[in-house]
């Protein structure tokens, strides 16, 4: 049974990431790797036992990260007549690039086992804890959490000011033509 829901997930994901680079609109494009986001996710969730892990997910990128792909992609606001045609030497390249990637994955894969610091291999149940991610984020790894808290700050209000339109040179430009 447990199989057979992961050979059933399995192959929605990667239809959706099928679709995300075979979709010809940008926008679609980004709306599948939501669902990518969201089955991946389901992976978490059902077959590894991460609730946390698949939690996190689809707040941030299904929620997020695909939000800020959408608004860009409608700020460009794209059309067929601004993209340059892609030449069929361009996809070959592209096909053997990605199937030589995938054969180096899948070879990492293979030789990869799940070792602690101690050497003993890694339960299941200790894997997607919340209990234990949480120990060890805020006794090992505090100081790197507060340093990318500050950067996730400073980031946001970058934004806030990169985003802001200027008015000042707008208002000059409606006392000239005054």
């Amino acid at each position: 049974m447990l199989t057979s829901a992961f050979y059933l997930i399995a192959f929605i994901t990667i239809f959706f990431a099928i679709m995300v680079v075979a979709s010809r609109n940008p926008i679609h494009s980004v709306l599948y790797l939501v669902l990518t986001f969201f089955c991946i996710s389901a992976m978490y969730i059902f077959m590894l036992d991460a609730t946390f892990v698949g939690m996190v997910n689809v707040i941030v990128y299904a929620g997020a990260i695909m939000v800020l792909f959408l608004y860009v992609l409608m700020m460009m606001n794209l059309n067929s007549d601004a993209e340059p045609k892609k030449s069929n030497l361009f996809k070959i390249c592209a096909v053997i690039s990605g199937g030589m990637l995938l054969l180096l994955i899948v070879a990492a894969l293979q030789d990869a086992h799940l070792v602690n610091q101690t050497g003993s291999v890694v339960t299941s149940e200790k894997i997607g804890s919340i209990k234990v991610l949480g120990n060890v984020l805020y006794t090992q790894y505090q100081l790197p959490f507060e340093i990318a808290s500050v950067l996730f700050l400073i980031a946001m209000i970058g934004s806030v000011i990169l985003g802001k339109k200027d008015t000042s040179s707008q208002t000059i430009g409606h006392e000239i033509l005054k």
